[in-house]
């Protein structure tokens, strides 16, 4: 296993819940269904992946994704592990070069630079729920811990309404009133937090 050691904690740990979760999917669970709709478990790894070596190209002198993120094919070459195992060493590669003391780091999103510690929440932010859309989809425990989404909430807030037009997020799913930090991130991206296949 390839662990993250960005300099970033919060992605970190993104990223290494994404790793962990890719790791303990079974062999027969790649064609399931997730809450990403259009996805399965298989296109939403592929696509987890490409989204860091996008990130990691912007923010450091990284390769960007061989593929395009938003259309994954299900199909690319190597096996899940490895697309993410990639993809955590080219976040390990890129991330310690942007200094949280910096004004703006760039970023991959439409909105452009943001200040460091957003744009490594963003991210992370990225990893996480996608290894929170894996875990569901393959009946695994949440990576999405409560401080890891207290976490990453202000960078959700900081970039989703702009994706949403996009079609990168969902609307927002109604809230209830025992929501969890993990819930409230959840349904703040469109993603219902019990969601079952």
């Amino acid at each position: 296993m390839t662990t993250a050691t960005t300099t970033w904690s919060t992605l970190d740990r993104a990223l290494d819940a994404l790793h962990t979760v890719v790791a303990g999917v079974p062999a027969d669970a790649w064609g399931r269904s997730t809450p990403c709709h259009e996805w399965t478990v298989r296109q939403v790894v592929e696509h987890a992946a490409g989204d860091q070596h996008a990130w990691a190209a912007t923010v450091g002198e990284a390769a960007g994704p061989s593929y395009n993120p938003f259309a994954p094919s299900g199909s690319e070459a190597g096996t899940a592990a490895e697309l993410v195992t990639a993809a955590v060493r080219a976040a390990n590669g890129a991330w310690p070069a942007v200094h949280p003391d910096a004004q703006e780091a760039p970023t991959p999103l439409p909105q452009g630079a943001f200040p460091p510690t957003i744009a490594a929440a963003a991210c992370a932010l990225d990893a996480a729920v996608h290894a929170w859309d894996v875990a569901v989809a393959t009946g695994q425990p949440s990576p999405l811990t409560d401080e890891l989404a207290t976490e990453l909430l202000p960078a959700a807030t900081a970039i989703a309404e702009p994706l949403r037009a996009y079609g990168v997020f969902a609307a927002v799913v109604p809230s209830a009133a025992d929501d969890t930090p993990a819930a409230t991130l959840l349904r703040f991206l469109g993603r219902d937090p019990h969601w079952a296949s």
